[in-house]
């Protein structure tokens, strides 16, 4: 180290800490690389094309970040070096999105885990390869082998003989690519918020989620806490007088017990499977962590030791399927120990007891584990009867024993496949009186300051996201009272709001009258200005001015912390007062009836980025309403840059309001301001495909769009916003010909459609013209329904009063399971609703509409054919008992065949006449 640096020009040392502590760590890992090789007997020189070997002195270093390197380049991943994979990358439309690939070449690899994981697929992991070739083409094989073809780079390409030998190393034709390893690769050239979606996807899936990504080429490993800030649980909490119910919370902030597995030296028993066996409820084992016994699991790992993965588990509230009856978290080292003391000092410092999993202590061991003396964590040994030295095992046993404080309750003898079941059960009930006991309680925030005193890197602590964070706690330390301070902070959506959109609304309605009185028009013109005056002589509160400056920011990478922050911040403080189940609000709504104010919610709307966007309309459609009426020059205009802020982040991907969900109305002036604006920063790219989802809360309409496409509307929450959400995907450049669009405009109906009847009066109104005006804005519509219920009278009138007007999207029903069932019936219930004759709500529907010549069938009313592919199923969303429930692969495979169905339906023009932005706006 000394001869390097002085080489480079260091006259003294001292100057050069830094790079010496540097060097220092590259050596430490290349010394554990070459003494583990010396334990296997392998040649630890290099062989070169003169058949010598040679050892130099900064081959260790070379290997190591070649390592890296090539499996970037073999995944196709070296040029997001530089410029990492976003993720609005990854969620651009393509020829990709419409089959059902498997993966041809190595490049292939991160975007097919990409897709798959984006659809919630449970087969995400798997990495075979499929040799696309002409029969007459393939080898002479023996009759045995597999059709699959695996394999890694192009044989037919020339390699140097230098080259030769560090090919050796990495996966080849018969050794296809670790699943780790891609993720890994995949993690380290992926920005941010792409690593944030993948891990939130991982989530859903059931999968263990990476904790610690190491670097192998610099030696300088990422703990992932910006990461997991995104990933929410819901789990049953039992308090000490007996009384329990849900919460939800971030697996970042809640504190809970903490279990290392970690292997020392060389282990018989996998530690993987063991975790999986512990944390699977039941019979039923999940394969949340990978293991030498899935498909590809016996593959080296090239770039994935020292990665430390983390799993939780969370309770249901149901005796038979909770395992611990609290939270308990469980993290896994890949690699051995010695390769990665600073991962395994990390485990030691943050977990509430460490098992180590080995057949052998030697040495070596015995003097890493007496420097862990000072530490308060528990050890526990699982060693395995048939392996290692048993001898030289007890003795240094013997001597750990008072050096980490344990007895022989500490020692368990785990022999493979046999009494697995028992010896799990063991293990759960140490973990189980560990947990109970006063023992260390960490969350992932806390693991991430003990991280950081280590010298690991934490992804959270770059410049931009602590202005955002930073800025964000400037406006949530304010609230106190939610309702107090919409009242204080964001006034123009109180009474002076709510009754400008009443007025707006009149108005519009008087223009369809046959003879609309013009004093009546007068007065609510009148009426509508000095509501405009009012609002317009307000200044906006310094929250909102706090807000505004963060999604101003030059960065568009610190806009987009800002937005993040300020999302969870607000889910923190300003959550409402009722907290109840979605099943009990369901059970409200047919009490709901009469002629009552659709201004007010069926349940409290949580405090979100949504309530500052609204106000900054508000202000923008007061300023807008006094230009027109000429009581404001257009020059004197101070909010007129509005419209353009919202675009960006539209154009950025974050959800924007539609229909206002504090009025339910459109404000007209603010969205068509943000379609201008949308349209000039698109250009020439604006041609636009619209698509619709409909149907009320709880029928799963919102994860199915973010399920196909990738999108972020609100789920899975009692108290998700009312108002309808758009959002804008992108259509890869030499894709867009030929489906003939640009992008396609996602429409979520949110919680605008409750299912009120025809009695409700106004409400039933409101919710009918609403469902028309989504439908009628659509090329495509996808109604989501329940299978136990009807299709909604909102939606029923919808289609009469389209058919009307020529205008009718191409129609998808999606009938969702709540539940887990078996496969429908050739013909069930759903597709008689369509080809029955009309019942008596059909008919009061045609009545009300005066429909001339009766009400057909609602199949003729939307020109789809439910024998064909106009109907579909899709089984239950989760396979087993949440919280522990993974996504099932029946859902994530039906809804991507309707995602294919429904850009094919696109590019062969029957989703009706595509629009152009401007055309929208009209």
């Amino acid at each position: 180290i000394e001869v390097e640096l002085l080489a480079k020009g260091h006259s003294d040392l001292g100057e050069a800490a830094p790079e010496i502590k540097a060097s220092e760590r590259r050596a430490t890992v290349a010394i554990a690389d070459l003494e583990w090789r010396e334990m296997e007997g392998d040649d630890c020189g290099f062989h070169y094309g003169d058949g010598t070997n040679e050892a130099q002195d900064n081959d260790f270093p070379t290997v190591e970040r070649s390592r890296l390197q090539e499996m970037l380049s073999l995944l196709g991943l070296e040029a997001y070096q530089g410029q990492r994979l976003s993720l609005q990358d990854s969620l651009q439309i393509s020829f990709d999105s419409m089959k059902n690939w498997a993966p041809q070449v190595p490049k292939d690899l991160p975007w097919h885990f990409l897709r798959k994981l984006q659809a919630l697929n449970a087969e995400a992991r798997n990495t075979t390869m499929v040799l696309d070739m002409p029969a007459d083409a393939r080898p002479v094989e023996k009759e045995s082998q597999m059709e699959e073809e695996m394999i890694y780079w192009d044989p037919a390409e020339d390699i140097a003989a230098d080259d030769i030998y560090s090919f050796s190393e990495l996966p080849t034709p018969d050794t296809p690519v670790n699943p780790l390893d891609l993720l890994c690769a995949l993690l380290l050239s992926s920005d941010n918020f792409l690593q944030q979606e993948i891990i939130l996807k991982m989530s859903l899936c059931q999968f263990a989620l990476p904790l610690v990504l190491p670097d192998s080429e610099n030696h300088y490993h990422t703990f992932l806490l910006w990461a997991l800030r995104g990933v929410m649980r819901t789990w049953w909490s039992q308090t000490p007088r007996g009384l329990g119910s849900f919460r939800e919370d971030s697996v970042v902030l809640s504190r809970v017990p903490t279990f290392a597995f970690v292997r020392m030296d060389v282990s018989s028993n996998s530690k993987s499977q063991l975790l999986n066996a512990i944390l699977s409820p039941g019979r039923r084992q999940w394969d949340c962590f990978w293991h030498r016994d899935l498909s590809l699991g016996t593959n080296p790992r090239e770039i994935a030791d020292g990665l430390v993965e983390i799993s939780w588990f969370f309770p249901s509230g149901k005796e038979d399927l909770d395992v611990f009856p609290e939270p308990v978290a469980f993290l896994n080292l890949r690699g051995d120990i010695g390769s990665h003391w600073l991962q395994f000092k990390l485990l030691t410092e943050i977990s509430s007891a460490v098992f180590i999993l080995t057949d052998n202590i030697s040495k070596k061991e015995y003097k890493l584990l007496c420097s862990m003396k000072e530490s308060t964590t528990k050890y526990y040994f699982i060693l395995s009867p048939y392996r290692g030295k048993r001898n030289t095992n007890l003795r240094f046993l013997n001597r750990l024993t008072p050096v980490l404080k344990i007895d022989h309750s500490h020692v368990l003898v785990k022999v493979s496949s046999t009494d697995s079941e028992g010896f799990v059960k063991r293990l759960r009930a140490i973990v189980g009186s560990v947990a109970r006991g006063p023992c260390r309680r960490v969350s992932v925030e806390d693991m991430a300051h003990a991280a950081r005193k280590l010298g690991l890197r934490i992804d959270e602590d770059c410049e931009e996201c602590q202005k955002a964070k930073d800025r964000m706690e400037r406006i949530t330390r304010k609230i106190r009272d939610v309702d107090a301070y919409r009242r204080e902070e964001l006034r123009l959506q109180g009474d002076l709001g709510r009754k400008a959109a009443q007025v707006e609304r009149e108005f519009c309605q008087l223009q369809w009258a046959p003879e609309p009185p013009e004093k009546h028009r007068g007065e609510l013109r009148r009426r509508l200005l000095e509501l405009r005056m009012q609002q317009s002589a307000q200044e906006p509160s310094t929250g909102l001015q706090d807000f505004i400056v963060g999604i101003s920011s030059p960065s568009a990478g610190e806009r987009q912390y800002f937005l993040r922050w300020m999302e969870w911040g607000l889910a923190r403080v300003g959550q409402p007062r009722l907290r109840q189940p979605p099943e009990s609000l369901l059970a409200l709504r047919p009490k709901l009836g009469g002629a009552s104010d659709f201004s007010e919610p069926l349940w409290p709307e949580p405090l979100g980025v949504e309530h500052f966007l609204r106000e900054m309309g508000q202000f923008y459609e007061a300023e807008s309403c006094l230009v027109e009426a000429g009581r404001l020059p257009a020059g004197q205009r101070r909010f007129a840059h509005f419209p353009g802020l919202a675009a960006e982040l539209l154009l950025a991907g974050l959800p924007l309001e539609l229909v206002d969900g504090g009025t339910l109305s459109i404000p007209v002036r603010w969205v068509t301001g943000l379609l201008k604006e949308l349209h000039t920063r698109l250009d020439r790219r604006s041609r636009l495909v619209v698509l619709s989802a409909l149907g009320v809360p709880g029928t799963g309409k919102s994860t199915l769009l973010n399920t196909m496409f990738g999108l972020r509307f609100a789920t899975g929450r009692s108290c998700s916003p009312r108002g309808a959400f758009m959002q804008l995907i992108t259509v890869a450049e030499g894709f867009s010909q030929d489906l003939g669009c640009d992008h396609i405009l996602a429409i979520d109906s949110g919680a605008l459609i409750s299912g009120a009847l025809a009695s409700a009066g106004d409400r039933f109104e409101l919710e009918a013209s609403l469902a028309t005006l989504l439908m009628g804005l659509s090329n495509v519509t996808v109604v989501s329904l329940a299978e136990t219920r009807d299709i909604p009278s909102a939606i029923l009138h919808a289609f009469l009063r389209l058919e009307k007007t020529g205008h009718m999207p191409n129609c998808q029903f999606v009938y969702q399971s709540l539940h887990d069932v078996p496969a429908p019936s050739p013909k069930p219930r759903e597709r008689r609703q369509l080809l029955d004759p009309p019942g008596d709500l059909s008919r009061a529907a045609a009545q009300m509409e005066k429909q001339s010549g009766g009400f057909r069938t609602l199949a003729g009313l939307a020109f789809c054919d439910p024998e064909r592919q106009h109907v579909w199923h899709v089984p239950g969303l989760w396979h087993g008992a949440p919280p522990m429930a993974a996504v099932s692969l029946g859902y994530s495979e039906a809804i991507f065949e309707l995602k294919r169905c429904l850009l094919e339906n696109i590019r062969n023009g029957l989703s009706n006449q595509n629009k152009n932005i401007q055309q929208l706006i009209e």
